[in-house]
């Protein structure tokens, strides 16, 4: 099982080196399992790392951190 911490860091070194990305782009990425992302963690990671996210113009949701 993966603990926030480590869920955090992955998130932050995929995003840091590029971005903004799907979720789906930064599961395959990272390699974790799971399929959507823990909402109470997301809301962590907005604090944590400054996540932001925001959908283009297509609707789709895109991460980015800064």
């Amino acid at each position: 099982m993966l603990t926030y911490e480590d869920f955090r860091d992955k998130i932050h070194q995929i995003l840091k080196r590029g971005g903004p990305l799907t979720w789906t782009e930064i599961r395959t990425t990272a390699k974790l399992p799971e399929k959507l992302p823990n909402n109470k963690w997301v809301r962590r990671l907005e604090q944590d790392i400054a996540l932001k996210r925001n959908k283009d113009v297509h609707g789709i949701i895109k991460w980015k951190v800064g």
